[in-house]
């Protein structure tokens, strides 16, 4: 059985500056606070991750500070062994910094729920705590 692979692209702008973003998304005490839920987040290429009190993990294959994050992501109710990769680029604009997130590699069944879920549990928490 041939499964079909979607990509996700998505924007967010955030008045933070580049470094508070990347920070926020890397660092493990940073990333349970606007998710609510425990991260355990490696800083090294290869390091691991897992967010959301394990739904989501997977490892680091590019890591630029401030600039860019790319990673193979995968959630617990996947397929067995399917990854995805998850790329955030990092920009800074006139009042803070416009994030640009890609994911490749998204089952087909699962894409509108993942897709829903970056913006409900990442982008919109992420908002609130760098903004306040």
């Amino acid at each position: 059985e041939i499964m079909e692979n979607e990509t996700i692209k998505q924007t967010a702008t955030f008045k933070a500056t580049p470094h508070e973003v990347y920070e926020a998304l890397m660092d493990s005490a940073k990333h349970a606070k606007f998710t609510g839920s425990k991260a355990m987040i490696s800083r090294a290429i290869g390091g691991k991750f897992t967010a959301f009190d394990g739904y989501s993990e997977g490892s680091n294959l590019e890591l630029v500070p401030g600039k860019k994050i790319v990673q193979t992501w995968r959630a617990s109710d996947w397929p067995a062994g399917h990854y995805s990769t998850v790329t955030f680029v990092l920009k800074e604009i006139e009042k803070g910094t416009k994030l640009t997130f890609t994911q490749v590699g998204v089952p087909e069944e699962q894409l509108e729920a993942v897709s829903q879920g970056w913006k409900d549990f990442y982008w919109t928490p992420l908002k609130r705590m760098l903004e306040k």
